[in-house]
């Protein structure tokens, strides 16, 4: 089998190898590190789904950082459900010379190296594959081979495992199908980049480009009923990306394929692959807990706020080889409840089982959690939630992985992302909604008072909800005796030399009872100029007090257009207003004169007016959702700049 994928593969790069040896540099290329001359890849699909991939690429180095970044062929894969070699590995020298480094039975062939992936809180025995190239010079070039089997993630519960096929544990999970996800960009050029696939016609695959063009051909192979697909893309340049804009596979060429008829099918199939595992049944220690967390509840969604949070609070995100592998099966409650840790999947899964305890129905759902899910069902899903159903008969999505120390069910810095239940009749593909502004407002009011010597006195407070709630919390996620630090902090960011008198807060620890509350008294010296016929001064809540829950400031708005869509963290509502008395009336108001900003995705407006000897400043924003299409940068961005306007444009006020 494998040599019918080489002579595929082959055949495709023999041109490219031949005339790689005399490649010229366009000077197109001089701005890059490499350049893929070619990459080619050839997949085999069997009828049981296995499949086997070949992958030839012939690599030129342009600069010192390419050859640095290439000194090493390396390959990752998970060995509980992919094998995978490096076939062939050379050197083709700058001189026209050739160093062999790995080659089929070739006796002098470097070491293949095969270690454990580096990780970080997720601990599956991922591994890597490699081989050193050492040193290299630019104009050197790097071809090399590799062979895999296998798919990305293993289930616990593998209805194979029994078969004596010893190939049985890389048949993927949806047993007899395929998807794959290739993309067409790249972060370096690529000359050429072709992808085929040699598939059985009974299989029906379905495919789709999205954000460009692949050139695609499909032929017969003769009477043995499968079909070559060929796709193939030239010069192949990397995107100049925008600040702030959408996943590359959301704007940038890529091909889906799969044979699952629809996401339907999709769904039951994750419904049935873990209730035949049992992952959701209550064991006698759960039951007790459940009983025991839902003695205060008084209606159906204090049950699922109680439940939520003590999953969302109790269950650590570490993800550690707990079973015969890992992906769509998700762990049992006997080994969730006992280790208290897990990856989405397993917190979610504990959360389904306690919902189910407590008579409610639950499932498992997938999402993607930063990128987009296009309609080919392709396993377009990195996350795992689940889905309750309440007595109406709506399903509500619930995340305990994004909802520590949250008062939301549902992280809203999850919406307008798509997502899939796990349910016995199916579910087709769903898109989160959107979360109105106004259920994560920030509310910021301040009473202050300027005396003849220009200091400031008073007190500013900041409300918070929602999304906006926990990044204000933020500031109490270190140790406590870092607390007061880190609250002094936030008001000597826009105030140096502020001097605080007391601060008082609500209680971090009991974040459902209410949203969060922090109220500052200080005094700031020399904070106003005063002159016996005026005063100049910036209202100090216009200074971007809390910036830690404003992420739109972090917007660069120098752009006035954009060409690519982009993303905020959460939808939200800022209202701001401050009384100050003065130390004398004053007659004549100087301000900043920003035109407001009204429309659905965002708006933008401020106010200044006096009473006697007391001004009044009042600045609202509104922030509609967390994806924008680039047609909506020019209000975003009027709406970020007259909120930047006012924290750095004093007032002038004369009598």
């Amino acid at each position: 089998m494998k040599k019918v994928i080489y002579l595929l593969t082959m055949l495709i790069s023999m041109a490219f190898c031949a005339q790689a040896q005399q490649f010229a540099l366009p000077s197109v290329y001089g701005d890059y590190d490499q350049l893929t001359v070619y990459d080619s890849t050839s997949v085999f699909m069997e009828e049981s789904g296995l499949s086997h991939v070949v992958n030839h690429r012939y690599v030129l180095m342009i600069n010192a950082t390419g050859c640095a970044h290439n000194n090493v062929v390396k390959v990752d894969y998970d060995p509980l459900s992919a094998y995978v070699e490096i076939e062939k590995v050379l050197i083709h020298r700058g001189d026209g010379s050739h160093d062999t480094l790995v080659w089929p039975d070739y006796e002098n062939s470097s070491t293949v190296y095969d270690y454990v992936a580096p990780a970080r809180m997720i601990y599956w025995g991922a591994s890597q594959k490699m081989v050193e190239i050492g040193h290299l010079d630019p104009g050197d070039a790097i071809e090399f081979t590799t062979y895999r089997k296998g798919y990305t993630y293993a289930l616990l519960a593998d209805e194979t495992a029994g078969e004596a096929d010893p190939d049985a544990r890389y048949i993927p999970p949806m047993r007899g199908h395929f998807y794959d996800i290739v993309p067409f960009w790249s972060s370096q050029p690529i000359k050429q980049k072709v992808y085929q696939l040699n598939i059985l016609d009974e299989k029906k695959l379905q495919y789709h480009v999205y954000n460009g063009e692949v050139n695609s051909e499909i032929v017969r192979t003769g009477n043995d009923g499968r079909t070559l697909y060929t796709f193939k893309k030239s010069e192949i340049m990397p995107l100049k990306r925008e600040a702030r804009a959408l996943a590359n596979n959301d704007i940038q060429c890529k091909l889906l394929l799969s044979t699952s008829p629809d996401w339907e099918a999709k769904s039951m199939w994750f419904y049935g692959v873990n209730e035949n595992y049992g992952s959701f049944v209550p064991t006698p220690e759960v039951q007790k807990k459940v009983n025991e967390l839902l003695r205060p509840a008084r209606t159906e969604i204090d049950s699922i706020s109680i439940l939520t949070h003590w999953v969302a609070d109790n269950i650590r995100y570490a993800g550690i080889s707990m079973g015969e592998g890992e992906g769509y099966t998700l762990h049992n409650a006997d080994m969730n409840f006992t280790d208290r840790c897990g990856v989405c999947k397993d917190k979610a899964s504990m959360l389904i089982t306690m919902l189910r305890a407590a008579g409610f129905k639950s499932y498992a759902a997938m999402t993607m959690a930063g990128e987009r899910i296009d309609r080919i069902p392709a396993d377009q899903f990195n996350h795992s939630v689940c889905v309750v159903q309440r007595r109406n008969g709506r399903y509500e999505l619930l995340d305990p992985t994004w909802v520590p120390n949250v008062r939301e069910l549902w992280s809203s810095a999850e919406q307008q992302q798509g997502y899939l239940m796990g349910l016995p009749d199916g579910a087709d593909l769903m898109v989160t909604p959107v979360s109105a502004p106004e259920n994560h407002y920030i509310r910021i009011n301040a009473n202050t008072s300027i005396d003849y010597s220009g200091t400031l006195t008073g007190t500013i407070t900041i409300t918070a909800e929602g999304q906006s709630d926990a990044s204000v919390r933020g500031v109490f996620s270190a140790r406590q005796s870092e607390w007061r630090q880190n609250l002094e902090a936030e008001l000597t960011a826009i105030a140096p030399n502020a001097v605080i008198t007391d601060i008082k807060y609500t209680d971090p620890d009991r974040y459902l009872e209410q949203p969060v509350s922090i109220t500052y008294t200080f005094v700031i010296d020399n904070y106003a100029t005063v002159t016996p016929d005026e005063i100049i001064f910036i209202p100090l809540s216009a200074r971007n007090f809390y910036r830690r829950a404003m992420s739109h400031l972090n917007f660069d708005t120098k752009p006035e257009t954009r060409t690519q869509p982009f993303a905020d963290r959460c939808s939200k509502l800022i209202e701001i207003k401050e009384n100050v008395t003065l130390p004398y009336q004053y007659t004549q108001l100087h301000f900043p004169h920003i035109e407001g900003v009204a429309d659905p995705a965002a708006s933008f407006g401020c106010q200044y007016w006096i009473e006697g000897n007391r001004l009044t400043f009042a600045e609202s924003l509104m922030f509609a959702k967390r994806v924008y299409e680039a047609s909506e940068w020019p209000t975003f961005r009027a709406s970020v700049i007259g909120q930047q306007t006012l924290a750095t444009t004093p007032v002038i006020l004369t009598k």
